[in-house]
């Protein structure tokens, strides 16, 4: 797809926010803004309205799992992709069934992301 999105990225990481954005950007999207915790990602959701959110599950202050179902309760449509680490695939399940639409591993590799995207965008955008 050669959809261009705005995306919020939400992960307390420094380095993983850098390398997310680069992805992101080398792919064809603009990333509108960042957050670090949960309460932050709720926040800046309102007050930005992206089209995606790329959410890591463990964070400071609120979990990702968390802060999905918040995002959610504000906006039923909201696309929101887990970026999570090996050995956390319960949180991933839990993830999706708070309404996540999808999910990529860390270290996050350029196709499975553009992959992930694309799937989401094909099953869930109206």
């Amino acid at each position: 797809m050669n959809q261009s999105l705005k995306i919020l990225v939400v992960d307390d990481s420094m380095i993983t926010v850098k390398k997310l954005e680069k992805l992101l950007v080398d792919i064809g999207h603009e990333v509108i803004h960042r957050s670090k915790t949960g309460l932050e990602a709720i926040t800046h959701y309102k007050e930005f309205l992206p089209d995606l959110v790329t959410m890591d599950i463990t964070m400071p202050d609120m979990d990702g799992i968390e802060a999905t179902k918040k995002i959610l309760a504000l906006d039923p449509d909201a696309l929101i992709i887990m970026v999570t680490s090996h050995g956390q695939e319960n949180m991933v399940m839990d993830a999706i069934d708070a309404g996540a639409k999808g999910y990529v591993l860390k270290p996050i590799r350029l196709e499975k992301l553009t992959d992930t995207i694309d799937k989401v965008l094909i099953r869930y955008r109206k």
